[in-house]
């Protein structure tokens, strides 16, 4: 999953450390960041709780710890979603039981695609192909399109100025436990919501690994701390991680499944 593909003209030609190499050794003297922003009042308490637990970990195994600012976070999940659903809608379009995907069948060419995609897309992927298409068209484009992109920049600014001053930044995976299936159809914002620590990452460019630092109570669901790293910083993050598990022995308890 690492490295160039000379197929593949978005693979970046880096070198790849020896990733089981960086499975040792001691975190002592890494500044790991703590994100002002992400500690916000709709993080449930548990999670926050899990996720002090770790940071102490962390810093008992040497780690110094360092608050840090990231000032364009609450812009996130706005700019993912305008972002991720246009590419989505552009990148989707060919699936339409012409070029590629399954095929319904229809009459004529317009009951073709509007049967097919019909059929072969949830209500989701439907939605979010719709707002898409809202943001790439006409009159739109400028206005949120290309202004999410320089909010993207601003983001990814925010996480290389970080990485000035610290080697890895910490925050929860999520802000609260996993829901049951279903249960936020009816609600995609609070949904979209749930994605808020995680988007920021995908945004920047920069890796992210999440590995178990709790439970809830009742249920007993996983909580997950999230690293995250600079860009090509893997090898950091999987010391860091590494060296957490070797403390915890979170990973090896199961969750309870109804």
């Amino acid at each position: 999953m690492s490295g160039h593909d000379h197929r593949d003209s978005t693979s970046v030609p880096y070198p790849v450390p020896d990733y089981a190499k960086a499975l040792n050794g001691s975190i002592r003297g890494l500044k790991i960041g703590l994100p002002k922003e992400y500690m916000i009042g709709g993080l449930d308490p548990e999670i926050k709780s899990a996720v002090d637990a770790a940071v102490k970990t962390l810093q008992g195994l040497g780690a110094e710890t360092v608050e840090i600012s990231l000032p364009h976070t609450e812009y996130a999940v706005a700019t993912y979603y305008i972002i991720a659903t246009a590419e989505a809608s552009a990148n989707l379009a060919r699936f339409d039981g012409v070029r590629y995907g399954a095929r319904a069948e229809a009459v004529d060419v317009r009951e073709l695609y509007s049967r097919t995609r019909g059929a072969g897309f949830g209500h989701e992927v439907k939605r979010r192909i719709i707002l898409g298409t809202y943001v790439l068209s006409s009159g739109y484009y400028d206005a949120y399109y290309v202004r999410a992109q320089k909010v993207r920049t601003l983001i990814r600014k925010d996480f290389l100025d970080a990485f000035e001053k610290v080697d890895a930044i910490v925050t929860p995976t999520s802000p609260g436990a996993a829901f049951k299936i279903g249960e936020k159809a009816d609600d995609p914002l609070q949904m979209y919501l749930s994605d808020i620590f995680t988007i920021s990452c995908n945004l920047a460019g920069i890796c992210g690994i999440s590995v178990p630092c709790g439970f809830t109570k009742n249920p007993k669901l996983p909580i997950g701390l999230q690293l995250l790293g600079k860009p090509f910083g893997e090898d950091s993050l999987l010391h860091i991680a590494h060296a957490y598990e070797q403390q915890t022995q979170w990973h090896n308890q199961k969750p309870e499944i109804t």
